[in-house]
């Protein structure tokens, strides 16, 4: 039994951190057009997200955690948009560092990542069904 309720943890901390990477996907492209709202100013920072490896010592299993959630360092995109508020002296106003494709990409890795974990939790729980009707 210590291996079906390793197995499930470790799924279970996939999808944890799978849900989180998620969320910070989804927010990085909500904010793909956020701008500042004054000359000068800096527009919103994709952020980034790390996972580490980190000993259960209960179960004895590694499980995956997220270590941080960082910003992306690469630099902003400048536009010609001399209208805008948060335009600069010569016009050009800071767009988000986010590249949408990027963003699709990550998000699609995610998903099937998470449902690959919650794949094994169902084809465990199926198998353990089925370990009690074989016992009745």
């Amino acid at each position: 039994m210590g291996d079906i309720k390793s197995g499930l943890y470790i799924a279970g901390a996939g999808i944890k951190v799978q849900s989180e990477r998620l969320r910070v996907i989804a927010e990085n492209i909500a904010n793909s057009e956020t701008t500042a709202s004054k000359p000068g100013g800096t527009p919103y920072q994709r952020k980034t997200i790390h996972f580490k490896n980190e000993l259960d010592k209960e179960l004895g299993v590694n499980v995956v955690k997220v270590d941080k959630i960082g910003l992306d360092r690469s630099p902003f995109l400048k536009v010609y948009n001399p209208g805008h508020p948060a335009a600069d002296a010569e016009g050009y106003v800071l767009k988000p560092n986010v590249d949408p494709v990027v963003e699709s990409a990550d998000l699609k890795e995610a998903q099937r990542t998470y449902e690959a974990n919650l794949g094994v939790i169902e084809v465990t729980k199926s198998m353990l069904n089925r370990t009690l009707d074989l016992l009745r």
